[in-house]
């Protein structure tokens, strides 16, 4: 049995990281720390989701009842519904109504059953939810050729101010503003925050995050909400977004341009600034309007086939290494545009993508399959309310990262620069 190389890929992409970061500290100061990394944190870290443990020592749901496999008539489905906004849109696309769990899956097992796979994915897309007929790496590739984008796509927005004065970490006093939600774009900035970066991370009060995501998703950070429906809104995004020096947003391509945060539109209003974009499908190709996560992407791209116990079934990954490379990516593709902007260069976009990171990990060479366990407690911290998880993986100068903040109660910070010690 083969598999595909996720420790090794995990371990490359947090190591990006933390190059990055060595790089951005010998900029400001003139001195380029030493990095250290253990595989077996990398491990930890790239399930750190799944090590969460609520103030009872518990473990935390995964996936809703509704975000599985399906067979269909002519093969797989993967639909994503743990959302209650997601769901709805599921059931309707499908027609079928809302109720008890069990009672609702299996309506929609059903109808799953008789329809062919491809018209699912075009029926629950067009609704505005999320599922994806499965794809051998072959035919995702057929369908849509791969191009040239870098794995880390940087693109110059225009001139750029000086940064604030160094401090003690590598980002110290680069303030992040985080419109991201889930696990890539969230890992992302916690690290960024791990590496001294003052983070504000902002959510619609409409649409709040999932229970263990607002713990997993905002330690290390200020967690604030802001209407952007409102004019009042707008402006206080307008000020948020002013006073930054990196804005980074995560989602569908175009979903937040109304708000005026397209990254052309940023730099326009904003020269200067740094944005940073994830996508699940990247931007081009009629994927690239589309919504998607991690277990998604790996359905899509042929993953789950290659991961497939029975040659039938499609399987998946031992950890959402999609999401977790990506956000360690577009965490030193930030670092990367911090280090341009301190030597006089150009802001950055930066953008990256799962699909992109699924390519990269396709590209590799399989190994041989191993069974290695993490130690759920070697690497566990504390993250405030009784909640405990994994620690930022990796050392500079020998000195652990460490989250600057443990986080109070989701989305109880003001809306407003600078962030006072505690985060709030």
């Amino acid at each position: 049995m083969s598999a595909l190389p996720v420790a090794e890929c995990a371990v490359a992409s947090v190591s990006a990281c933390l190059t990055a970061a060595a790089e951005l500290a010998f900029a400001r100061t003139g001195r380029r720390p030493e990095i250290t990394l253990d595989p077996a944190h990398v491990a930890a870290a790239v399930r750190s989701e799944v090590l969460l443990r609520d103030p009872a020592g518990r473990g935390v749901p995964g996936f809703a009842p509704l975000s599985r496999l399906w067979r269909a008539a002519d093969g797989w489905v993967r639909t994503h519904a743990n959302y209650p906004w997601h769901r709805s849109a599921l059931l309707a696309a499908l027609g079928v109504a809302d109720g008890p769990d069990d009672v609702v899956a299996a309506a929609v097992g059903e109808t799953i059953a008789a329809l062919p796979a491809t018209g699912i994915e075009q029926r629950v897309y067009a609704a505005g939810g999320l599922a994806v007929a499965a794809r051998t790496a072959g035919q995702w590739r057929a369908e849509n050729p791969p191009d040239d984008t870098p794995l880390v796509n940087a693109v110059a927005l225009g001139p750029a101010g000086v940064l604030p004065a160094p401090g003690e970490l590598p980002a110290s006093g680069v303030k992040v503003l985080d419109l991201t939600r889930v696990i890539a774009g969230p890992v992302a900035t916690r690290m960024l925050a791990a590496l001294g970066a003052d983070v504000l991370r902002v959510d619609d009060p409409a649409r709040p995050e999932l229970d263990s995501l607002q713990v997993e998703g905002v330690v290390g950070k200020a967690s604030t909400t802001v209407d952007g429906r409102t004019g009042a809104g707008r402006e206080v995004l307008d000020r948020l977004v002013a006073q930054a020096d990196v804005v980074v947003t995560a989602g569908r391509p175009g979903a937040l341009d109304r708000l005026g945060l397209a990254p052309g539109r940023i730099a326009d209003r904003f020269p200067g600034t740094i944005v940073a974009t994830l996508s699940a499908w990247g931007t081009a190709g009629a994927w690239g309007t589309r919504r998607g996560f991690d277990s998604l992407v790996q359905i899509a791209t042929g993953i789950g086939a290659m991961t497939s116990v029975d040659g039938d079934r499609p399987g998946a990954l031992p950890c959402q290494l999609l999401d977790h490379a990506t956000g360690y990516f577009l965490a030193a593709g930030v670092l990367d545009a911090l280090t341009r902007r301190c030597r006089g260069g150009a802001a950055t976009h930066v953008s990256v993508s799962l699909e992109r990171t699924a390519r990269w990990l396709l590209g590799h060479d399989t190994v041989a399959a191993t069974a290695g366990e993490v130690d759920p407690d070697a690497y566990r911290v504390d993250l405030g309310g009784g909640w405990s998880g994994v620690s930022p993986p990796g050392m500079l100068d020998g000195r652990a990262l460490s989250w600057p903040r443990l986080p109070a109660a989701y989305g109880a910070a003001p809306a407003a620069w600078p962030l006072s010690s505690d985060g709030q």
